[in-house]
C-alpha cells in the first residue's frame, strides 16, 4: 500500500485483490468503518483467475 495525502475533498476508489470473499469483504468493512464508503454486496471473479476483486467508493 502507498500512503497519499490529497489537499482536497474528493472521490477515492480503492480496488482490493483477495485470495477470498471473507478477506475482501472484511477488509472493506474496515474502511466503511473508518470513512463513508459505498460497500458492494458480492466481490468478482475473473475466469482462470486466482482470488477476487471488489471495488470501494
Amino acid at each position: 500500500m502507498n500512503e497519499a495525502h490529497v489537499n482536497e475533498p474528493g472521490l477515492v476508489v480503492v480496488d482490493v485483490a483477495a485470495a477470498h470473499d471473507a478477506t475482501a469483504l472484511a477488509f472493506q468493512q474496515l474502511l466503511a468503518d473508518r470513512w463513508a464508503t459505498a460497500t458492494a454486496e458480492r466481490t468478482t471473479h475473473d475466469v482462470g483467475q486466482p482470488g477476487v476483486r471488489l471495488r470501494c467508493y
